[in-house]
């Protein structure tokens, strides 16, 4: 895992577990694999918080020009 503390970090959320926490963005796949493995049999329960995946959507089409309608 990484050490540097000026690393971006990445908000995510177990609703089975009712936990939330920040991660390094290096460190993001590698905690939720582990996460998912121990408590949920693999089952992808942990995530990045969903509010954060909406809104990078929601970005990356506006940047792509999806929402100008034509």
């Amino acid at each position: 895992m990484s050490d540097d503390a000026d690393e971006p970090t990445v908000p995510i959320v177990c609703e089975d577990c009712g936990t939330r926490s920040r991660v390094a963005l290096d460190d993001l796949r590698e905690s939720l694999d582990t996460h998912n493995k121990h408590r949920h049999d693999g089952e992808g329960a942990a995530q990045v918080d969903p509010a954060l995946s909406d809104a990078l959507a929601d970005q990356v089409a506006e940047d792509l020009g999806l929402y100008d309608g034509g």
